[in-house]
């Protein structure tokens, strides 16, 4: 077996991760490529996907092969076969045979052509491509509170970036403004200052040279700093951030009690301060109204909570750009989703959920991304390690507005809460289910003896469900994003490229297929 754990220590004080070994990227890869070869040609008999003239277009400008010359050399059915070979291609680390891991590669392409499961954007650009950029959307990244340490976060960031993937970081270790430095006898500029050089930084890297770069920062509202914060985009710029703040149960003891709570001094843990946390409450809302941001992080209770599975990596600081995913710092995620409007089925002339295929594909979509864990080459030895460790995947959903439609159901009653609940019971009970099978046939995570979920059924990977935007796929899918509902029955979206913004006409197929039926 690749990724073999080698216990070095487990003396107290040791970090975890110091305590293990993984073979290096190279040399698994080049075991996976002796045994199974170059990628075969796409067999005819292959079902052929369905794309829409929206998908197509943004396949095009992102995602398809080009020549040096610029020229499209690859179909959007020839990338789910790209993808899924590269992929499937981690099943013989297992001891899979070339024969077996083909099938499975037919398997994973029927997934991706039919768009009934897509993974996260970065793996279907780069998988397959022999390209050396990663597959991974997600990412968090430690700021130390020092010019070193603040600089080395610009430094990962950009080759993340480069690489196709977006950034988290909690900004709350950096003292406050006006703060003295020791070695220059100075004093601090803040936070939001250094936000405004990442920000500047991310504005000259496209994201593994397809789409702009995109951020998250956090900031405790604990801070110092905390009120320039929340006003901090309201005067421009930091356009490439979602900002997020870190609330403490404190802070919301504070807010009931209608009382002031303590800013404390990162650097020393003295208090600087006081804050009315209900005035600090309606400043964070009035902001979110006028410009989005920002958003609220409910950082203890992630902490204290199955999002943070493995505590003794460290308290959690940050999420993923979107914030559905809290990461460790050096930490990523590899996303997917399953798209619901493809398991609306007929049964006796009804319509109903293909609830035995919603379980199968989710199984097969949370190997899918165990696979990819395998296969990834990761930016930086410290996200390989950490992502080795604990093996996160993130399967969500989209097409959740359209499945109601296709049913009959409101999106805002009391029946769509009841049928997401069972949705995402059954995925998720499929995916876990899939990760302890994996664990039996792989091991477990190496970190498991260590998580929260050390006394339950083995299982293969940390966590196994994650809802992401589903921005980009869910065009590729031709479906409406996420758990949202739909934004208009007919719309244009403006794409954000590299280099340029385009802009998409859209109108929704089920409610075109329900006027056509009307006479509409």
């Amino acid at each position: 077996m690749e990724n073999k754990v080698k216990i070095i220590s487990d003396k107290k004080g040791d970090s975890l991760l110091d305590t293990l070994q993984f073979r290096s990227y190279e040399e698994t890869i080049g075991k996976i490529k002796k045994k199974v070869g170059d990628r075969p040609k796409m067999p005819r008999y292959l079902p052929k996907g369905i794309w829409t003239e929206q998908s197509i277009r943004v396949l095009e400008e992102r995602y398809l092969l080009k020549d040096v010359n610029g020229k499209i050399i690859e179909t959007p059915d020839g990338m789910c076969w790209r993808v899924a070979w590269d992929i499937a291609s981690a099943e013989s680390v297992w001891g899979k045979s070339k024969n077996q891991v083909k099938k499975i590669t037919e398997a994973f392409y029927k997934l991706l052509s039919s768009h009934e499961f897509l993974p996260n954007s970065p793996t279907l650009m780069n998988a397959g491509t022999g390209n050396g950029l990663q597959y991974s959307a997600c990412f968090v990244l430690p700021v130390e509170d020092s010019l070193v340490g603040i600089f080395d976060a610009i430094k990962y960031q950009a080759l993340i970036h480069q690489t196709g993937g977006g950034t988290g970081f909690s900004f709350s270790r950096l003292r406050g403004r006006g703060s003295m430095v020791k070695s220059s006898r100075g004093t601090a500029s803040g936070p939001v200052s250094f936000m405004r050089i990442f920000d500047a930084a991310t504005n000259e890297i496209k994201q593994g040279g397809k789409r702009r770069g995109a951020n998250m920062g956090i900031l405790r509202v604990d801070h110092p700093d905390i009120m320039e914060f929340i006003h901090c985009k309201e005067e421009g710029g930091i356009t490439n951030f979602n900002i997020s703040v870190a609330i403490t149960e404190e802070f919301m003891k504070a807010y009931e009690a209608g009382r002031e709570y303590d800013l404390i001094d990162p650097k020393t843990g003295e208090v600087r301060g006081k804050l009315d946390a209900i005035k600090v409450f309606d400043d964070i809302a009035q902001g979110a109204w006028r410009t989005g941001d920002p958003g609220l992080i409910f950082i203890d209770r992630i902490n204290t909570g199955t999002p943070n599975p493995v505590p003794g990596l460290g308290p959690i600081e940050s999420t993923n750009p979107c914030g559905e995913q809290p990461l460790y710092p050096y930490d990523s995620c590899n996303l997917g989703s399953i798209f619901l409007n493809n398991f609306v089925i007929k049964d006796k002339g009804k319509k109903v959920v293909d609830w035995e295929r919603l379980r199968s594909v989710s199984a097969l979509s949370a190997r899918f991304l165990d696979d990819v864990i395998e296969m990834n080459p990761y930016p930086m030895k410290e996200i390989r390690q950490t992502s080795l460790a604990i093996r996160r995947i993130g399967l969500g959903v989209g097409g959740w507005a359209d499945m109601l439609c296709l049913l009959g159901i409101p999106y805002d009653s009391n029946e769509a809460i009841e049928l997401a609940e069972k949705v995402m019971k059954t995925i998720y009970e499929a995916s876990l289910t899939a990760s302890q099978e994996l664990a039996v046939e792989r091991g477990t995570f190496p970190l498991f003896g260590k998580s929260i979920y050390k006394k339950d059924i083995p299982r293969r990977n940390a966590t196994v469900t994650t809802i992401a935007p589903t921005g980009s796929i869910s065009i590729i899918a031709g479906a409406s994003s996420g758990i949202e509902p739909l934004f208009a029955v007919a719309f244009q979206h403006i794409v954000k490229d590299a280099s340029l913004d385009r802009t998409l006409s859209f109108v929704n197929p089920i409610f075109e297929s329900v006027a056509k039926e009307r006479d509409v």
